[in-house]
């Protein structure tokens, strides 16, 4: 293996461009029409266009990144996390064209991509799962039959995708009033984010954590699982805070739950990087929840626990490595780690997306912070694409210290240009739930309905995020010969004029800047 097409963008491209760059690899990137200048592009040794900046038209091209991997010369192909990480047609069309694909073999892919396969498999590896659907209903299944199997099951209930993952096709329904209504939404959803509108049940459990653990299996039969993640901070089944290990988690629950994720990778052959995600319920029995594929977004805070190079290992097990690792490394964690997913999305406006240029942009440093981006100064958040800008990650000798440090790099962040969450992580780490770790995937839903209408950001953040855009408007309209907004001005024009609107004059103003 000597040179690794990364077929992905943002912050996970830049991720495995500098794996490949430590071990002595040359890597090649692709770009959409709208990533031509992005960082990943610059960092990787070679870079060839794919297409227009719709994912359909460029990332999710099969026949573009083969043939970028032939042009290159590429032997081998890395697909991230997201886009075809997951889908076992791009695997197999890698193996066909004699590349390398740096994951697990198609045939695993697709049965563990299946939510209702892979819970057959951990059920013959004898793990227990949450109780659910036995056979996936098709996109054209009666609403009957579905009505039927929730009936069975009991409500409240799980629409869940079959395919996919991140939230998406996914609902919750109290009632059976609402099951019809919730039962198309997740199939439409289902539909347009995973080309598959095929759907499952499952009950849900009352106040569940979500625990899950990472694992490498190699080649030769090896599988090593490693300390547990605790997923529980959520918004909307999307997770958004990740901390290993689960502070709730006991040693010989750790030994017990970590040898069932082996076991359910070890029946189907799993070689790479995986996780085994798990729901822990309040009574500390934990259910098979389903298995990701892939590389996870939250994999940095189990390198700062263990040491290990887990993109390092995804290369060398594809290469044929055999997986030698220390047990012990890998399941008793050093410290703590936390790690919060910064996403250009605006927490003062209900999470909604906040695509635009970074004009300029701090990011924290010191002591036991690290920050997997994909962003800089000038760089572009495009419409087309996850709004994630980075993966902020913190250690600490204990569970207080890593939060600590993480308040202080979050204090440190400063992003220009665009609306970032980073002001809803400082109020989440502060809020007294998640500093005594009394929480569960449902805590922050909560926690968010109750504070609807407040905003996260503090009036002098929400100043200098102002003036920083009008000084830049300003600029740009005095070089045009006109002005736009006057930097010094308290008021935006509009009209009426000096009208100030809902939310205050300063959330107005950036607004209207950004229009203009």
């Amino acid at each position: 293996m000597r040179k690794i097409l990364v077929a992905n963008r943002g912050e996970i491209a830049v991720r495995v461009i500098r794996a490949c760059r430590d071990m002595g690899l040359a890597s090649v990137a692709v770009y959409s029409e709208c990533d031509r200048g992005a960082r990943h592009v610059r960092l990787a040794d070679e870079a060839f266009a794919i297409g227009p900046s719709a994912p359909t038209d460029s990332y999710l091209r099969i026949d573009r990144l083969i043939d970028a991997a032939r042009t290159s010369g590429a032997d081998a192909v890395h697909p991230g996390y997201g886009f075809l990480a997951e889908n076992e047609v791009f695997a197999a069309a890698c193996r066909d064209a004699g590349l390398t694909f740096i994951g697990p073999a198609p045939e695993v892919i697709a049965l563990m991509g299946s939510k209702t396969s892979a819970r057959h498999a951990a059920m013959a590896a004898g793990v227990p799962v949450v109780p659910g659907t036995a056979q996936p209903f098709a996109p054209d299944a009666p609403e009957a039959a579905i009505a039927d199997e929730a009936a069975r099951l009991g409500y409240p209930v799980l629409i869940k995708a079959v395919a996919g993952g991140g939230g998406k096709g996914m609902r919750l329904v109290a009632a059976p009033g609402d099951l019809a209504s919730a039962t198309r939404a997740a199939r439409s959803e289902a539909g347009a984010a995973f080309g598959d509108a095929a759907i499952y049940l499952e009950r849900r459990l009352a106040r569940p954590r979500h625990v899950e653990v990472q694992l490498l299996g190699d080649l030769h039969g090896t599988v090593q699982p490693f300390v547990e993640r605790e997923c529980s901070i959520q918004r909307r089944h999307q997770k958004v805070i990740e901390e290993t290990p689960s502070p709730v988690v006991s040693a010989e629950l750790r030994a017990r739950i970590t040898s069932a994720a082996a076991a359910v990778a070890r029946s189907v052959g799993y070689s790479s990087a995986g996780t085994i995600e798990f729901l822990l319920d309040e009574d500390g029995r934990f259910y098979f929840l389903e298995m990701n594929t892939r590389l996870q977004v939250e994999h940095p805070i189990t390198e700062l626990v263990t040491g290990v190079d887990l993109v390092e290992w995804q290369i060398r097990i594809a290469r044929g490595d055999r997986l030698d690792l220390d047990p012990a490394v890998a399941l008793t964690p050093r410290g703590h780690a936390i790690e919060c997913r910064i996403y250009a999305e605006d927490p003062d406006a209900g999470f909604m997306p906040s695509p635009g240029r970074i004009t300029a942009i701090g990011a924290p440093a010191g002591p036991f912070v690290r920050d997997d981006s994909g962003a800089e100064a000038g760089s572009d958040v495009p419409i087309f694409y996850d709004p994630m800008i980075s993966k902020l990650s913190a250690w600490g000798a204990d569970r207080r210290q890593a939060i600590g440090r993480m308040q202080r790099a979050l204090g440190e962040y400063d992003v220009r240009g665009i609306r970032t969450t980073v002001p809803f992580f400082r109020w989440m780490l502060a809020e007294p739930s998640f500093e005594a770790a009394a929480f569960h995937t449902s805590t922050l839903d909560e926690l968010l309905q109750q504070r609807q209408g407040e905003s996260f950001s503090t009036p002098n953040e929400e100043e200098e995020e102002v003036a920083a855009i009008a000084a830049a408007l300003h600029e740009d309209a005095s070089r045009a010969g006109r002005v736009l907004l006057d930097p010094a001005a308290r008021w935006v024009r509009q009209d009426p004029p000096y009208v100030a609107p809902r939310g205050g004059w300063k959330r107005q103003a950036r607004v209207e800047a950004l229009r203009s």
